[in-house]
Formats: C-alpha cells, sequence, structure tokens
C-alpha cells in the first residue's frame, strides 16, 4: 500500500552554511564596520546582536537572502523581540521551527478528511503519515499540502510504492 510521510525538516547543513556566509558578510559591509554586529547559531536557535534596531534587522534580511540561495524556507524561523543587551546593544533570538507540532498535524488530518480523499492519515510524533490504495491519491494529498498555508515549510519524504 503506497504511503509518504508530511515532516517538517531543515538542512542544519545548509543553515550552517548560510549563516557562515551572513558573517562573512558583516564583516566585508562598509555600514558595519566598527561596530558589535555578529550572529551565531546554538542549539537550534540563532542569535543575533547589533548596535542598533537597524542593524539587527539588517541582519536578518541579509540571512533570510543567504538563506533563499540556499533553498531555505524562511517560514522556519521563529522571531523573537528585539531586547537590549549591555551597554547600547541590541539582541534578538530567532528560533528554528522543526517538525510538525500536534496543532498543525491534527489542522492536516482534518484538511485531508474533509476533502473526502480515499486515504488514511496518522500522526506519529512529530510527522503524518498518509498511506492509500492508489499512487493518484496520494500525490493530491501533497498538492493539497502544497497549497495549504501552515506556520512552517512541509515536506514530503519516505514514500513508499
Amino acid at each position: 500500500m503506497p504511503s509518504f510521510d508530511i515532516v517538517s525538516e531543515i538542512d542544519m547543513q545548509e543553515m550552517d552554511n548560510a549563516l557562515n556566509q551572513v558573517k562573512k558578510e558583516i564583516t566585508t559591509r562598509y555600514d558595519f564596520k566598527g561596530s558589535n554586529a555578529s550572529i551565531e547559531l546554538t542549539d537550534g536557535n540563532i542569535t543575533v546582536m547589533g548596535d542598533s534596531e537597524a542593524r539587527v534587522n539588517t541582519i536578518t534580511e541579509i540571512l533570510r537572502a543567504k538563506m533563499v540561495k540556499r533553498k531555505l524556507d524562511a517560514k522556519c524561523l521563529d522571531y523573537g523581540d528585539i531586547e537590549n543587551a549591555s551597554g547600547s546593544n541590541k539582541r534578538q533570538q530567532i528560533s528554528i521551527k522543526e517538525g510538525v507540532s500536534t496543532e498543525l498535524a491534527k489542522k492536516i488530518v482534518k484538511l485531508i478528511k474533509t476533502e473526502k480523499l480515499k486515504v488514511q492519515a496518522a500522526i506519529q510524533g512529530d510527522q503524518v503519515r498518509v498511506t492509500g490504495k492508489k499512487r493518484d491519491d496520494l500525490q493530491e494529498v501533497m498538492s493539497l499540502m502544497r497549497g495549504m498555508d501552515a506556520d512552517r515549510p512541509l515536506m514530503f519524504n519516505n514514500f513508499r510504492d
């Protein structure tokens, strides 16, 4: 019986490469000369430091641009508030969303059931397994998921025929 999994995973190696490109650009840009601008990745959280809110926002824009170039979806980032750090510096915490949350999984299952497709969807931890008798039904579900407005990027893997 054909099946596939709906997951939300981020290639952390590509994310690390994007962050390294941002660090390189910060050191070479003229408008960041002599500033305390930095970006770091620790345990699935990105910390952005800057002299002002404008610099922090500029760094996050550079990060989004580098992520797009590396084919990473910017929907996986959850931006925290810009807060005061030591001295006159500003800091922003950005968390990376991975895995399908239980609310999103329930929303996916409900959407599949309301479309009355001949497939079964089951929540399995941080992923949703979809099984059906025909490959065409599964491809219909995939196109439905691509059109769905989710708070994080959705991928399909483990397709079995």
